[in-house]
């Protein structure tokens, strides 16, 4: 797939983005989930080969690509590595899916109620291996923890401000600014993130989008004006910590917003299952998520 033919897939695909972008901080609990106990690796390069293989095994199951997987999240070592032979970008363009990489270096402190992401020093040259490597675009996370405008006002303002340097790299940036399904004041908080976001859009120049990846909203239908704008790709979901059918049952209330999902894909999957009954639980997640976004 060529640029034009990634973007109409990400435009228009009938499926979701899979979120395979664990880093070294969530890397071992993704492990642990698998099956993969903190005692079977002892560096961080053995650690990073047992979630190589993992992802791997998703990427190849046949139900990856049966066409409900329009896109892919990948964390940087995942990019780098090889998946059937090839480099991993190829291997999921092969399939129809489209190629994105995690950008941020994690998150700061937590300040007026938000965590901003940790400054980007190395972005520049992550930048120009994704080009190299063939991938469509970028995602980067910040996180919302109160209705704070100062707070809220500050990781919209960086995200785009990074996203300006994701496009003018020839790459399509994901913006997360992810609200907390926990703070008691969400609803007030996500009207404030909805306003700055709008404020933004509006600043790009003509010709230019942006894709969003947002918490599902805890009032449906409140990112319709995101959903339709046109400087807007998609609107993606994270699953933010629901269960699989939670996050799903609330997605389906959201037209126009499609899954980006990690723990709600993943969650069932173990490493000592059988490739039949290792494909079948991701085939039942995969047609799960894949119904309420089309939904």
């Amino acid at each position: 797939m060529n640029t034009e033919e990634m973007t109409q897939r990400i435009a228009t695909g009938q499926g979701f983005i899979a979120a395979l972008d664990q880093s070294g901080g969530s890397t071992p609990k993704a492990l642990r989930g698998y099956g993969v106990a903190d005692s079977e690796w002892a560096s961080e390069e053995e650690m990073f080969a047992l979630i190589h293989a993992m992802r791997a095994r998703v990427i190849t199951a046949p139900a990856f690509a049966s066409g409900k997987v329009i896109g892919a999240i990948l964390f940087e070592r995942t990019m780098d590595g090889e998946v059937d032979g090839r480099p991993t970008a190829e291997a999921l363009k092969a399939r129809g899916i489209v190629p994105f990489i995690k950008v941020d270096e994690g998150l700061a402190e937590e300040a007026d109620g938000v965590q901003l992401m940790k400054p980007m020093g190395k972005l520049a040259a992550l930048l120009d291996k994704a080009v190299a490597a063939g991938m469509f675009g970028t995602k980067m996370r910040s996180v919302i923890k109160a209705a704070n405008p100062a707070g809220i006002a500050a990781v919209v303002a960086q995200q785009f401000a990074v996203a300006d340097e994701i496009l003018a790299a020839g790459l399509m940036p994901i913006i997360e600014p992810e609200y907390d399904i926990t703070a008691a004041d969400r609803e007030a908080g996500e009207e404030l993130l909805l306003g700055e976001i709008l404020k933004h859009l509006e600043a790009l120049p003509q010709g230019r989008q942006v894709m969003l990846k947002l918490s599902i909203p805890a009032r449906a239908g409140l990112c319709a004006p995101l959903i339709s704008h046109p400087k807007v790709l998609r609107v993606v979901a994270l699953s933010g910590g629901y269960s699989t059918d939670e996050a799903c049952a609330r997605l389906a209330q959201n037209p126009g917003m499609i899954a980006s999902f990690s723990r709600g894909l993943l969650q069932d999957l173990r490493r000592d299952q059988s490739d039949e009954e290792f494909n079948a639980v991701l085939a039942k997640a995969i047609d799960q998520i894949a119904a309420a976004s089309v939904d």
